[in-house]
């Protein structure tokens, strides 16, 4: 191990003008006329898995955005690993929030700043890094790996759930290894053993059939804005507890060693305020700050539009108003079923004056995985080695839907073994990447590689 750590570090330099080339490709998913970066995003990671060493790698079509394998099985009775991560960005508005054009690379302070540095680039590549400095110094891998790396993580990974389907004897493994998730806090090694589900609704209202005088029609029939409103306020009780029926059955309560976890974290919620620029944080009561984030369901209204929002006035009692509404969700919710009840439940709420409907936009099953495995042992030994200090144990309040096709598709335990910080504005302007934590997951790959094998 001592050579390949070498090895990376002799190459710091390198690896990080290697990603600039990388950053640069413009590989928006959800925008077509960014199609061709897209591609070249595609081509862009074959071509690097080949010069790491890796032995097959295929660009597979899809009917959206292609998908790379690459696989190398050369030691025979050692497990094998999948290491997933997307090529795909988010876009880049609002551009004029940039302090700099997003796909012209910047670094500034130990950090790399462009559209992808955090999410997922740096971390995807910084696995390719570590196979090479494998490949480079021992010329070959201490157990088997196959990667799988998509295009459509940005857009609901449309296509890879087919792909998996009907490529699960190829994508055969003992274990996936991820790292599309967080530290703790800079420099503290960290592993993500949870993430909350999703159930993403939108609420459409209509009152009159078009929209009407304020001032000749005021009065006589109901604002969908105003109903909608009113609708939306129902949804939690003076104690921050969502109100839909039946909503916390399948809740799993926060274990004693959960409790234990977080207190050793030393949360500091007037930090976080700080840094949020509030004045004081909000939730529901009974629970601590860390426990509302990670172990419990929660429900938003993310959107809200209707009438007229240009500027200057105009009177109006809108035909329609509409709100876009998720809820994180945790073992044990089933989003479908939640939705239904999200369905019912604001349907009862909704008064004769309005028309509702209802539409299911997205979901997402929550995860919770086991920190007793053999690869999740390993990665927490890795981290503690490349790190030099002893490994965290976090839950993640964010959604990675793709954990739970692997789960049951593939039947094997998944590890997420993040390196970035949720101050890195991932899908924000201004997105980086720390290149310190960059280099030390280059190591912590290599180091999970040799004690997984293990």
């Amino acid at each position: 191990m001592q050579e390949v750590t070498t090895y990376i570090q002799n190459n710091k330099d390198k690896f990080i003008e290697e990603l600039k080339d990388f950053l640069r490709i413009q590989s928006i998913s959800t925008l077509p006329e960014h199609k061709e970066a897209i591609n070249t995003a595609a081509e862009f990671v074959a071509r690097k898995l080949k010069a790491a060493g890796i032995s097959r790698v295929n660009i597979f079509k899809t009917e959206g955005h292609p998908i790379v394998y690459g696989e190398w099985l050369g030691a025979p009775g050692k497990p094998t690993v999948l290491i997933y991560g997307h090529y795909d960005v988010q876009p880049v508005d609002p551009i004029e929030l940039w302090d700099h054009p997003p796909f012209d690379p910047l670094v500034k302070d130990g950090k790399i700043f462009a559209r992808g540095a955090t999410d997922d680039k740096g971390q995807l590549y910084m696995h390719i890094k570590s196979v090479e400095a494998y490949f480079k110094t021992a010329g070959s891998l201490p157990l088997n790996v196959k990667f799988l790396i998509e295009g459509e993580e940005e857009i609901g990974s449309e296509n890879l759930e087919k792909f998996i389907n009907d490529n699960t004897e190829l994508l055969k493994c003992n274990s996936v290894l991820i790292s599309d998730t967080e530290l703790y806090e800079a420099g503290v090694p960290t592993l993500t053993y949870g993430l909350r589900g999703m159930s993403y609704m939108e609420v459409e209202l209509t009152g009159p059939s078009q929209d009407l005088h304020s001032g000749s029609f005021g009065g006589a029939v109901a604002n969908p804005i105003n109903v909608l409103a009113d609708m939306i306020s129902k949804l939690h009780d003076k104690n921050g507890r969502i109100t839909i029926p039946h909503f916390y059955n399948n809740v799993i309560r926060i274990t004693k060693r959960e409790k234990e976890n977080y207190k050793r974290l030393k949360f500091s919620d007037k930090k976080l305020a700080r840094e949020l620029g509030v004045n004081e944080l909000y939730g529901e009561k009974g629970f601590t700050t860390l426990e509302r984030l990670w172990a419990r369901p929660t429900l938003d209204c993310n959107g809200i539009f209707g009438g007229f929002t240009g500027k200057g006035a105009k009177t109006i009692i809108p035909s329609m108003a509409t709100a876009k509404i998720s809820m994180r969700l945790v073992p044990n919710q089933d989003p479908k079923r939640i939705a239904k009840e999200f369905t019912k439940y604001i349907k009862k709420l909704a008064p004769n004056s309005v028309k509702v409907v209802v539409r299911e936009l997205h979901c997402a099953y929550p995860v919770l995985t086991p920190l007793d495995g053999k690869a999740a042992i390993a990665a927490s030994k890795a981290m503690e080695k490349a790190f030099g200090k002893k490994t965290v144990y976090v839950r993640d309040g964010g959604s990675i839907p793709i954990v739970t096709v692997f789960t049951k598709k593939l039947k094997v335990p998944t590890v997420l073994m993040g390196m970035g910080l949720n101050s890195e504005n991932l899908h924000s302007p201004n997105e980086h990447f720390s290149l310190n934590h960059f280099i030390l997951g280059i190591i912590s790959s290599a180091w999970f590689l040799q004690e997984y094998s293990a």
